[in-house]
């Protein structure tokens, strides 16, 4: 009798696990219910297509030009910041070949008059390779990924002495080419923009630049991402986190006055909901679904103190942006002459690169930057109804134009927590209340959901009556 019984057991346990996987099954194919998780198969081959091999070659050619300070030689073919850019150009040339002529290179240049670091007039030049979108509705939609290739010792004006810049800035434009190589192989429905920029030491000359021409062109940038130093995850003393990755992300600007908007994301507890914050949650989701082994740190920052980085002239000019950075920084391998003092080895040398490390912050870039540029647009004018007293939340958005949108999900958390909680998909609709989720006690979002299951950053929404 008690072996039967067992027997019963174990066949009701059985039963019940075979229903509830077929269960779970069935609601994962169901169309009306798409599961945000799911891979991307396109976007894993571009993870892992991404190569240490190669950016340990280009970082170390990149120090091989021995000085790239911005003012220094632009005459010679093997030192100077002349001879890096063209050599920059020169790779991104290859991958357009490669790419079938998809790939379209070009310097981007002006001449910028003496200033408190540039002693004489020097022309400052970006190398850019635009990645055009394919998809009518997206194309003018642009996410656009730099690195700086200026170098600099301890004195700024210095411009003949040995730079390496391995770190700062080697890595953010390996981090460039590399993407740069294999993502213009693939198809996405936005335009990417690869960029290495100049001036960046001398005070982020070539990235304003570019930033004031694209909003003098109102051009639609939806998102910029900056690598700068992200070569090492060594602190100096000696604590290794090699899973770990800063991603800075900007709150409310400090404007001297402040926009409508941003009035309101202050008066409704939304300080921590800006566009910039916004894309950097999207860049960790990305990361825990294609590099699970790495841990996004967002810092709610615009940058480290008494530092600052190219992401900035963009959040000047209003667009959504965002720096990534190693988790320690090590300042004898920064802004250093190269030199042993008291038996320590100073400077931004390659042999303080760890290529491993920074293959995986680059695999991260490319799977959000193929997200971003796959994934619909962020919904528009998103709202939240405050009409009557209620417990129920009901959000309106304006439909989204593209012809592969699924429809919208709305994501809400804990005011008091840093990232989404909750999320629900709720179909190609343009309204939606969330019964029984108080909105005076979550923060709430909506993003739109293509048919292969990509999602935008989430928009905070405003309320309205």
């Amino acid at each position: 009798m008690k072996r039967q019984r067992f027997y019963s057991y174990i066949f009701i346990i059985l039963f019940l696990g075979a229903f509830l996987l077929t269960r779970k099954s069935h609601q994962n194919k169901n169309p009306k219910n798409p599961i945000p998780s799911k891979i991307n198969p396109e976007i894993t081959n571009i993870v892992q297509n991404i190569s240490a091999l190669n950016i340990k070659k280009d970082i170390l050619k990149l120090v091989s030009f021995r000085q790239r300070q911005t003012t220094s030689d632009t005459v010679s073919n093997r030192t100077g910041i002349g001879a890096a850019r063209r050599w920059i150009k020169s790779k991104l040339d290859e991958y357009s070949k490669a790419s079938g002529g998809r790939l379209h290179v070009y310097y981007d240049g002006y001449l910028q008059k003496p200033a408190s670091r540039i002693a004489h007039p020097t022309r400052i030049v970006d190398v850019v390779a635009v990645l055009p979108g394919t998809q009518s509705e997206s194309k003018n939609r642009m996410y656009i990924v730099s690195g700086h290739y200026d170098s600099r010792v301890t004195n700024i004006m210095n411009d003949t002495s040995f730079a390496p810049g391995a770190d700062d800035d080697g890595s953010g434009v390996a981090a460039m080419l590399e993407m740069a190589r294999v993502m213009s192989k693939y198809k996405f429905d936005a335009t990417i923009v690869f960029m290495a920029v100049a001036g960046e030491e001398q005070g982020l000359y070539g990235s304003t630049h570019f930033a004031k021409e694209a909003k003098s062109k109102n051009w639609n940038i939806a998102g910029m991402i900056t690598n700068d130093i992200i070569g090492s995850p060594k602190a100096k003393n000696g604590k290794i986190d090699s899973n770990v990755v800063r991603v800075f992300a900007q709150g409310i600007p400090p404007h001297k006055t402040l926009c409508p908007r941003e009035r309101m994301l202050l008066r409704t507890g939304g300080e921590n909901d800006t566009a910039p914050r916004e894309l950097a949650r999207l860049i960790r989701e990305t990361a825990q679904k294609y590099v699970p082994d790495m841990n996004i740190n967002i810092i709610y920052r615009n940058d480290r103190y008494l530092r600052g980085g190219d992401h900035m002239p963009f959040l000047a000019e209003g667009y959504p942006a965002v720096r990534f950075t190693e988790p320690h920084e090590d300042f004898r391998h920064q802004h250093q002459d190269v030199r042993v003092q008291n038996s320590v080895q100073y400077g931004d040398l390659p042999q303080f690169v760890d290529y491993h490390y920074t293959a995986n912050v680059i695999r991260v870039n490319a799977a959000s930057l193929a997200t971003l540029t796959l994934a619909p647009a962020r919904p528009q004018n998103v709202g939240m109804s405050i009409t009557k007293l209620t417990n129920n939340t009901t959000l309106k958005w304006d439909p989204n134009r593209e012809p592969d949108l699924a429809g919208y999900q709305i994501v809400w958390r804990n005011t008091n927590y840093p990232y989404w909680q909750h999320k629900k998909y709720v179909g190609n609709v343009t309204q939606f209340t969330i019964k029984n989720v108080s909105k005076d006690n979550y923060i709430f979002g909506v993003e739109a959901v293509d048919n292969d299951e990509n999602v935008s950053p989430a928009v905070y929404p405003m309320p309205v009556q």
